[in-house]
Protein backbone atom coordinates (compact mmCIF):
# COMPACT_ATOMS: atom_id res chain seq x y z
CA UNK A 1 0.00 0.00 0.00
CA UNK A 2 3.31 2.52 0.46
CA UNK A 3 4.04 2.18 -3.39
CA UNK A 4 0.43 2.08 -5.01
CA UNK A 5 1.50 3.66 -8.39
CA UNK A 6 4.62 1.51 -8.37
CA UNK A 7 2.32 -1.53 -8.41
CA UNK A 8 -0.32 -0.14 -10.43
CA UNK A 9 2.08 0.51 -13.14
CA UNK A 10 3.43 -3.13 -12.62
CA UNK A 11 0.07 -4.56 -12.32
CA UNK A 12 -0.69 -3.19 -15.87
CA UNK A 13 2.19 -4.25 -17.48
CA UNK A 14 1.24 -7.78 -16.32
CA UNK A 15 -2.06 -7.55 -17.37
CA UNK A 16 -1.61 -6.61 -20.81
CA UNK A 17 1.15 -9.49 -21.08
CA UNK A 18 -1.35 -12.09 -19.96
CA UNK A 19 -4.36 -10.40 -22.21
CA UNK A 20 -1.69 -10.57 -25.50
CA UNK A 21 -0.57 -14.20 -24.36
CA UNK A 22 -4.14 -15.30 -23.90
CA UNK A 23 -5.04 -13.87 -27.64
CA UNK A 24 -2.25 -15.42 -29.45
CA UNK A 25 -3.13 -18.89 -28.07
CA UNK A 26 -6.56 -18.81 -28.43
CA UNK A 27 -5.78 -17.28 -32.64
CA UNK A 28 -3.00 -19.77 -32.82
CA UNK A 29 -3.66 -22.71 -30.29
CA UNK A 30 -1.48 -23.48 -27.27
CA UNK A 31 0.49 -25.79 -28.62
CA UNK A 32 4.01 -26.05 -30.53
CA UNK A 33 4.25 -28.44 -32.85
CA UNK A 34 8.49 -28.39 -32.81
CA UNK A 35 10.78 -30.99 -31.02
CA UNK A 36 13.64 -29.23 -30.84
CA UNK A 37 14.27 -26.01 -28.73
CA UNK A 38 15.45 -23.70 -31.51
CA UNK A 39 12.71 -24.61 -33.46
CA UNK A 40 9.94 -24.47 -30.51
CA UNK A 41 11.46 -20.30 -30.09
CA UNK A 42 11.28 -19.69 -33.76
CA UNK A 43 7.64 -20.91 -33.81
CA UNK A 44 6.32 -18.76 -30.74
CA UNK A 45 8.35 -15.60 -32.15
CA UNK A 46 6.50 -16.73 -35.76
CA UNK A 47 2.86 -16.50 -34.02
CA UNK A 48 3.88 -13.25 -32.08
CA UNK A 49 4.73 -11.73 -35.60
CA UNK A 50 1.49 -13.45 -37.04
CA UNK A 51 -0.62 -11.97 -34.05
CA UNK A 52 1.15 -8.32 -34.64
CA UNK A 53 0.26 -8.32 -37.84
CA UNK A 54 -3.19 -9.20 -37.59
CA UNK A 55 -3.44 -6.39 -35.40
CA UNK A 56 -2.00 -3.95 -37.54
CA UNK A 57 -4.69 -5.25 -40.09
CA UNK A 58 -7.51 -4.97 -37.93
CA UNK A 59 -6.79 -1.62 -36.63
CA UNK A 60 -6.05 -0.65 -40.48
CA UNK A 61 -9.87 -1.49 -41.29
CA UNK A 62 -11.45 -0.02 -37.82
CA UNK A 63 -10.06 3.50 -38.25
CA UNK A 64 -9.99 3.54 -42.40
CA UNK A 65 -6.54 3.61 -42.85
CA UNK A 66 -5.52 3.53 -46.43
CA UNK A 67 -1.93 1.74 -46.96
CA UNK A 68 0.44 2.02 -49.61
CA UNK A 69 2.45 -1.40 -49.49
CA UNK A 70 3.44 -1.29 -53.01
CA UNK A 71 6.45 1.48 -52.90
Amino acid sequence: MMNNEEYLEHYHLRSNCESTVNMIKSKFSDKVRSKKWTAQVNEILCKVICHNICCVIMEMNELGIKSNFNN
